[in-house]
This record gives C-alpha cells, structure tokens and sequence, in this order.
C-alpha cells in the first residue's frame, strides 16, 4: 500500500515492488492487527465495519433486553459491545468528526435501549445491580485514554517515540497557561495532522498539566 494522497503516488510504484520475484499488487488499505488502514489514513473504511459489528451487537442486545434489569443492560454493553467502538482507538483517533459521530449514535442508541422501561420485579425479588450513573461519552474516554499513554511515555522506555520536548518556558498570560510540565505541539497546517495522537494529546496535556499541580509526582494510574 502506498500511504499518499497523490494521483501519481501509486503508478509511480506499481510493479516495483516484490517479494519472492513476484510483484506485490497495491491495495487501497490493509488490516494490521483488527485496524484497517487505509492509504490516506482517513480510517473511513475501519469505521464503517467496526460500526456495522456494533450495530449488530446492539441488535442482539435488544434481542434479549427484555430479560434484563437496566444494570444488566448496561453490563452487556459495556462487555459486549463498547470494545468494538474503543479498540485501538489511539490509533483511528485522527479520523473526521463525522465518522466518530456515527460510533457515538450507536452508543446512545444502545443507551436508549438499556434505559428502556421493562417490567418489574416482583416486590420480593432483591435487586442485583446497584442503580448505575450516566456513561461518558466515547471521546472523553478516547482523550482519558490518550492523556494515560501520554503520561505513561514520560518514563516507559519502549513510548520513548511518543515523547514530546518541553515547552520553553514562557510568561503566563489570563489566556495561555503555562506550566513546567508544558510539551511542545508539533506545528501543522492540516486539520487531520492536528488530530493525531501527539498533535491532540500535545494541546490537552498543556491545559492538564496547567490545571493538576504536582503531576510528576502522580503516578498513572492516579
């Protein structure tokens, strides 16, 4: 697969590359490891069948629902369903707007189902499931997820990779907060670079960092 947004990107390659004498024929996107990657890193393509998976399973869900209490509901969406939607989520999270919004429909549709009215139990039945709070949505759990690894790169030394330089540090201002903990954001002009793991979790680092004091004193799981 030739990764580039470019017409002649793929002609210019084609047939050149072998393995075993026999010439390798170019694909418009691969599966590593359950993620489909596509050759403008646009993930369209990985979002569509990962939804298309959940979307069943939510149908499945409903299949049953009506033998199961809203806490039961919500266990089997949160087992069987949501890691559909979050694996390797770091990976997918430079992907548009408009294709994290069709994950985030099949959540509130499973939501709507778990808090559908069933019929109640009988008075002397003890409850098994505690009332449960509302979920999080899937972005705040993908940019939860990505401050950790973000953290956890600081001392790990196989994220090495995924360090960033510190901030110089500069006068704070009522509108830009600095701190000692600060990374640098990589510079880019493209909308779906900024989206990217380092370029996203770059920004939110800086406002964390500015907001919890003592983060280096913290460890991950804190």
């Amino acid at each position: 697969m030739v990764v580039s947004r470019s017409p002649a990107a793929g002609p210019a390659v084609e047939g050149r590359l072998r393995f075993g004498g026999v010439p390798l024929p170019l694909q418009e996107a691969v599966k590593v490891l359950g993620v489909e990657v596509d050759r403008e890193l646009r993930f369209y393509g990985h979002i569509k069948r990962i939804a298309k998976k959940a979307s069943h399973s939510v149908s499945a869900l409903r299949r049953v629902a009506r033998f199961l209490d809203r806490g039961g509901k919500l266990l089997l969406y949160k087992a069987q369903i949501r890691p559909y939607l979050e694996y390797a989520a770091l990976s997918w999270m430079s992907c548009a707007a408009s294709h994290t919004r069709r994950l985030d429909s099949i959540q509130r549709r499973a939501l709507r189902l778990v808090d559908a009215a069933h019929p109640p139990d009988p008075p002397d039945t003890p409850a098994l499931f505690e009332p449960v709070s509302p979920l999080d949505s899937l972005e705040h759990r993908r940019d939860v997820a990505a401050l950790v690894v973000f953290h956890k790169a600081q001392g790990v030394p196989h994220l090495a990779g995924l360090r960033q330089p510190p901030r110089v540090a500069t006068r704070s201002t009522r509108t830009v907060l600095t701190s000692g903990d600060a990374v640098e954001v990589p510079r880019s002009r493209a909308s779906q670079h900024q989206r990217t793991f380092v370029g996203r979790v770059s920004r939110m680092w800086i406002i964390f960092t500015a907001a919890v004091p003592h983060i280096q004193e913290m460890n991950t799981q804190v």
